[in-house]
């Protein structure tokens, strides 16, 4: 095997579903040099889903393959590049991130990890062998019309199951739906719930969960398990549909990134990681709903933070990592009377050392230029050598006359 690409990006997004491709269209239109990664099928789970009802601008509704397709043509819009390739490996920290496919090394300055989630299996005897096309499905719009004039059965009551459970019997002749909840409690909406109900093509099996899927070749039997009873019953199917809920796909991030004990990447409101420059939007984030309109949400504030930390990182290392000499900067907030009585203080001392080079962080909009620094708390001064922190002094309770003797240290 040859060696390896390496290509260099302003922005790499890992994961192409609603967030992934909001947070490029947001890079892209901003200009940075975009490559947004997606190992399966662009869209992600949204394109999985026959009917979305509840997404702003859109009051008839529209397909989640359809609207997919119009944020990829947005994205390509801003030049965003986008690769189908799976993510191996990681490298996120240090000013570079590395983010490594089987040919290529992409090379980024900052990454949005939207990877999103992966249908959760029931871990029932023999569910390994009926996945891939042999009978288990996880997508009832990619696969209802495979199984017209059929008998099929769902496992799961919240919305997703019952939801698709309906559409299936647009093509199924019956639907079994397997809920372990007992008669007539289901976790999906109200309305799908009386949709399900008056359905003659449907019919609940209370209080059960998968034990076994039987076949040959492909998938023939599903046996469920009555939870009360320990009763093994075995129904007659050509498919089954598991919509038990979802995992997020966050293998890789494992002992990199902060997650909960679900393995839900843990972000503050501004989708920021443990790893500066490392931002999550999406399902795959700890949240309370994961919806199109939430991972849009998430995905607008990943690619506006990804825009604002490169321009902050060009601007930290311009003006001081990259500074020769002894420089002297005042974190202040301009609110703060405190702050605002050591600036004329700060302006003195340094014109009678002129060599030191003063600059100054407002940190009344943001902090995370300070923070680089080390600094601390208002009014806080950070003395610098050659880019290199020499000192941080908090100024609450210091006399001028001590910040002085402190500042003639860089000048010896």
């Amino acid at each position: 095997m040859g060696e390896k690409r390496i290509e260099e990006y302003d922005v790499v997004i890992i994961g192409g579903g609603a967030a992934g491709m909001t947070a490029a269209i947001y890079t892209g239109r901003a200009r940075l040099k975009t490559m947004l990664l997606e190992k399966t099928l662009l869209g992600g789970l949204a394109t999985y889903t026959n009917e979305i009802e509840n997404y702003p601008g859109f009051p008839e509704g529209t397909t989640g393959q359809g609207l997919m397709q119009l944020f990829e043509q947005q994205a390509k819009k801003f030049n965003v590049k986008i690769k189908l390739a799976e993510v191996k490996e990681v490298d996120l920290e240090g000013e570079t991130k590395v983010v490594k496919t089987f040919r290529t090394d992409y090379h980024a300055k900052a990454v949005i990890i939207a990877t999103g989630g992966k249908p959760r299996l029931t871990g029932a005897k023999g569910e390994e062998k009926f996945l891939f096309g042999k009978g288990i499905s996880f997508c009832a719009t990619c696969d209802a019309a495979y199984y017209t004039g059929k008998e099929v059965m769902v496992v799961g009551s919240g919305d997703a199951a019952i939801e698709e459970a309906i559409f299936l019997t647009k093509f199924a002749s019956k639907v079994y739906i397997s809920v372990i909840h007992d008669v007539g409690i289901m976790d999906a909406n109200k309305v799908a719930q009386e949709q399900a109900l008056k359905n003659e093509k449907i019919h609940f099996i209370w209080n059960t969960m998968v034990d076994e899927f039987v076949g040959e070749e492909t998938l023939e039997t599903v046996i469920l398990k009555n939870i009360k009873t320990g009763e093994r019953l075995p129904v007659r199917v050509d498919g089954c549909f598991l919509f038990i809920g979802y995992e997020p796909d966050t293998a890789i991030f494992r002992g990199i990134l902060d997650m909960n004990e679900r393995g839900y990447i843990l972000t503050d409101e501004m989708m920021q990681t443990n790893i500066p420059g490392v931002f999550a939007a999406g399902d795959v984030r700890a949240k309370i709903l994961r919806q199109v309109a939430t991972a849009v949400g998430d995905g607008a504030v990943a690619g506006f933070m990804a825009e604002r930390y490169i321009a902050e990182t060009d601007y930290f290392n311009s003006e001081f990592r990259d500074v020769r000499g002894p420089q002297l900067v005042f974190c202040y907030d301009p609110t703060d009377a405190c702050c605002r009585s050591w600036m004329p203080i700060i302006e003195d001392l340094v014109k009678r050392h002129p060599q030191i080079k003063l600059s100054k962080i407002d940190v009344y909009k943001s902090k995370s230029l300070a923070e680089r620094l080390g600094a601390k708390g208002e009014p806080c001064v950070v003395l610098m050598q050659d880019g290199a922190i020499a000192q941080v002094l908090s100024l609450e309770g210091l006399s001028p006359g001590i910040v002085e003797e402190r500042i003639k240290t860089l000048s010896a």
